[in-house]
């Protein structure tokens, strides 16, 4: 195993760099995402919230692979020129941003309504409320199930080797072709992952912690 680390290193290095940066990505458009698609739920209008409620069904009843393939082969036949990683990213974007949106329309459900209408007496318009009252109170709630989105995110990029993008994945394939050995590659990668994922637990709980403290 530490032969194969110390030769092939470079590749899980570069590897690792591609897997970080769709992942950090994702997670920032997704969340961003995630929450105009929760606030749209939320509309009053049934004819929007229908249609928003109609995506999420959508991105959530079909594979993550699909929706890989669908963007990254579908938008060059739509005469949108992109590079194989920005299609990934849009990909899990909108994958994320679907389980997101569920997440933080639970969280703002959650909250008693008598904010908003205090928020409101007070003068302040629906946004703003929204902004400054009601989402920073729902985020405080959502944060693990947040968090376990964002862990899902990273393991579920790998997905992305599939189309060509040479990330972690793809590193530990071409690696197990050069060797011949299927299996410690692959142990490289998964030790990799799980040092990312533990490491993200970690500031999540920690997060958790600073807030639990203010409360």
């Amino acid at each position: 195993m530490l032969d194969i680390l110390k030769t092939y290193y470079p590749l899980y290095i570069s590897g690792l760099k591609i897997t970080l940066i769709i992942s950090f990505f994702s997670v920032i458009f997704g969340t961003t995402l995630g929450i105009g698609v929760a606030i749209l739920k939320l509309s009053k209008s049934k004819a929007i919230s229908k249609i928003v409620g109609l995506y999420i069904e959508f991105i959530r009843g079909t594979p993550i692979l699909v929706q890989v393939f669908l963007v990254v082969y579908g938008l060059p036949n739509l005469g949108i020129k992109t590079t194989d990683i920005i299609g990934c990213v849009i990909a899990l974007t909108l994958n994320s941003s679907a389980y997101i949106a569920e997440i933080i329309r639970s969280g703002i459900q959650s909250v008693d309504k008598g904010q908003m209408e205090a928020a409101r007496s007070l003068g302040m318009s629906s946004i703003m409320s929204m902004k400054s009252i009601i989402l920073p109170q729902a985020i405080k709630n959502i944060l693990p199930a947040l968090g376990n989105e964002f862990i899902t995110l990273i393991k579920e990029s790998a997905i992305v080797s599939i189309v060509g993008v040479h990330d972690l994945m793809y590193g530990a394939d071409t690696i197990r072709g050069i060797t011949f050995d299927p299996f410690v590659p692959l142990i490289i990668v998964a030790f990799i992952y799980f040092l990312i994922t533990c490491s993200l637990s970690l500031l999540i709980k920690k997060l958790e912690g600073r807030l639990a403290y203010n409360d």
